[in-house]
């Protein structure tokens, strides 16, 4: 449907205007001066605008746009016509809110001298303090650092120490089950993790009759020394 739309457009168009002779060649300095003489000869309207008068605008129409109605455009005419735009000068001055919002934004951004050196001492104590709390703390730190040196060495002696100790007990454990069962086994394996199991609980029973055997001794030990000191 385009493709028809097209070419109907291209055969009226070719139909619309004349043919023109190839052999007639184009001047484009002619065709410049006619575009000159066409300027030449453009004769435009004047404005309409009354530019001697001033320009009060109507507040009782509609046609006047509203920011022509504020106050704020109402003290510019004024600044601009004076008495002859008619306005009464005593109603541009503020109210009695807007004077005390001028007042109050005044202070903040624009604060008097003796604020803004009491505000520059406050925030330099502020500093101050900040620096010697800082200064406290980091030679409390230093003093505080060999002791915190000392106890990472020693907290790295017994983790590698630690280390140590489980690397012998899974050797041993592991010669133990070889010993016992007759063949390397994995410790990974159920039947390896029940014989440290048992082991754990042999090891534990010994340890409670030490613990027994120490109290006991201690018991006879102190009657003992209780008579001797009676006989002395």
């Amino acid at each position: 449907m385009a493709t028809s739309m097209l070419c109907r457009r291209t055969a009226i168009f070719s139909w619309a205007i004349p043919m023109v002779s190839p052999l007639k060649s184009y001047n484009p300095a002619s065709s410049h001066c006619g575009l000159l003489h066409q300027i030449a000869n453009y004769n435009p309207k004047p404005l309409k605008l009354n530019l001697k008068d001033s320009y009060i605008p109507d507040r009782e129409s509609e046609k006047t746009p509203e920011w022509q109605k504020t106050a704020k455009y109402d003290r510019k005419l004024f600044g601009r016509y004076g008495s002859s735009s008619g306005i009464d000068p005593a109603k541009l001055w503020p109210s009695h809110a807007q004077l005390e919002e001028m007042i109050a934004e005044e202070r903040e951004w624009n604060p008097p001298l003796q604020v803004m050196l009491k505000n520059v001492e406050a925030k330099t104590k502020e500093a101050n303090a900040k620096r010697l709390a800082r200064e406290k703390l980091v030679a409390a730190n230093m003093a505080k650092m060999p002791k915190m040196v000392a106890d990472w060495r020693k907290e790295k002696r017994e983790a590698k120490q630690k280390l140590k100790d489980e690397k012998a007990r899974r050797e041993r454990l592991l010669a133990e089950a070889r010993e016992r069962f007759g063949y390397a086994m994995d410790p990974r394996s159920p039947k390896f993790l029940e014989m440290v199991s048992e082991i754990e609980k042999e090891e534990k029973k010994k340890r409670k009759l030490m613990k027994r055997r120490l109290k006991e001794e201690q018991s006879h030990v102190s009657p003992a020394a209780s008579s001797a000191d009676s006989s002395s």
